[in-house]
């Protein structure tokens, strides 16, 4: 595989975010929406389970149109776990049918002056923190030689997401039990409503990637997986 297309990414690889997030507000179709922790997280889940993200977009069309065909007045669809099961509906019937995430090239949505200020601003983040200088030194090798990892967007990825696993490691040991508390109870609040709606494995993953969200953000560690390069 020659330089250029190593440039390029299986369709809407690093835009998965951001077009999940977009698709939902037109879907909702009521202007300005904030997500939510726990909508972000479980977004974070579709992505580690390997669901497509066509598959997504489609379920959360189907959720809409059996909420509009109900025809509920005064109740808002106010968070992206109401269309969980649709997403999973459709995902199986992708992988049933036999097609798979698209893998059609699409050019990376960021270039790299973009790539190194997004990791130095990671880097002079984390350099703040105590505790965190393996992570400090693996960010600064990055941006030695980030020409040559923008062609191997592949292997960098891997690489960022194992320094974000290392620090969260870090960062959970340091949690103290009343934190740790305050993270379930915030997690139980905002998942009590939508608890009935979904399987025992996905509040296990949904869970977990909340509460991983919550301690990141408690011990202000940045992401620097390119997932969040927005």
């Amino acid at each position: 595989m020659d330089n250029d297309d190593e440039k390029f990414w299986p369709s809407n690889y690093f835009n998965y975010f951001t077009e999940i997030e977009e698709h939902f507000r037109k879907a909702r179709g009521t202007g300005l929406f904030l997500m939510s922790p726990m909508d972000w997280a479980l977004i974070e889940t579709w992505k580690h389970a390997g669901i497509p993200l066509e598959a997504v977009l489609r379920g959360i069309d189907v959720a809409f149109d059996k909420w509009r065909s109900k025809k509920v007045r005064g109740r808002d669809v106010n968070s992206l776990t109401y269309c969980t099961q649709a997403v999973v509906d459709e995902a199986e019937k992708m992988q049933g049918g036999g097609t798979a995430q698209p893998k059609a090239a699409a050019a990376v949505p960021f270039t790299l002056d973009e790539m190194r200020t997004y990791l130095s601003e990671g880097l002079e983040r984390v350099r703040k923190l105590e505790g965190f200088e393996s992570a400090v030194e693996a960010l600064r090798a990055i941006l030695d030689s980030a020409e040559a990892h923008y062609e191997q967007l592949e292997a960098l990825e891997q690489t960022l997401s194992a320094i974000e696993d290392k620090m969260l490691a870090i960062a959970k040991t340091r949690l103290s039990e009343t934190e740790l508390a305050q993270g379930r109870a915030e997690l139980d609040h905002q998942l009590r409503p939508y608890r009935s709606k979904m399987s025992a494995p996905q509040i296990m993953m949904l869970e977990k990637q909340f509460l991983d969200r919550w301690a990141l953000e408690r011990a202000s560690i940045p992401r620097v997986s390119l997932f969040y390069l927005r």
